[in-house]
């Protein structure tokens, strides 16, 4: 096993299983592309039908948008600095920057999820109108793609404490630093075409 081992390369891409994974990865990066693209296209059509219900301007607060925005964009620096300690070799680096990403990670979930409940008592529903239908499951999938990452990162982070930083973990936490960036991203275009042009309609 060790003869396909090619330390030349970094640790998460040393073996020809671990590019291959990563390779998939990249592959089903590209699927969860069409997924948001086809949300995207969805809210843009249904943006102005109010149903004479609440609109954006009407509902969006620009402190609470701009603190969730600030949490999920400093996590994805943290991430980035985790696999970066995971290049150096340093486990305890390593973790120690996912805890942080995983912490800012919830606290943006936790926003979102008040920010949902607010609305909701506002009498803002998916049922009101076919804007906020389009909203709540665009936010939604976005905020269950997050959960599911913390959730995610929680157990590979199990395993490189258990098992230290070998090419496979090292693989499974590069991959985590991915899908992580790829939902900042995501992110970056709801804050921009959902909450920023809302507020300003």
């Amino acid at each position: 096993m060790s003869a396909n081992v090619n330390t030349a390369l970094p640790l998460e891409y040393q073996t020809e299983q671990s590019r291959m994974n990563i390779f998939g990865f990249w592959i089903f990066l590209g699927a969860e592309i069409i997924l948001f693209a086809t949300l995207f296209a969805t809210y843009a059509v249904l943006d102005h039908r109010y149903a004479g219900g609440p609109t954006p301007h009407e509902l969006f607060e620009i402190k609470g948008v701009m603190i969730e925005t600030i949490l999920l964009l400093t996590s994805s620096f943290t991430c980035g600095l985790a696999i970066y300690e995971m290049h150096r070799g340093n486990k305890k680096g390593l973790l120690t920057w996912m805890i942080i990403t995983l912490l800012l990670g919830a606290g943006f979930v936790g926003m979102e999820i008040e920010e949902f409940i607010a609305y909701v008592h506002e009498g803002a529903t998916m049922q009101t109108s076919a804007f906020l239908s389009g909203f709540f499951v665009l936010l939604g999938t976005h905020g269950l793609h997050v959960s599911m990452g913390i959730g995610w990162a929680v157990m590979v982070m199990i395993q490189i404490a258990k098992k230290g930083l070998t090419p496979v973990t090292a693989r499974k936490a590069f991959i985590i630093g991915l899908y992580w960036h790829f939902l900042d991203v995501v992110w970056i275009f709801i804050f921009t075409f959902v909450y920023l042009k809302g507020m300003v309609a």
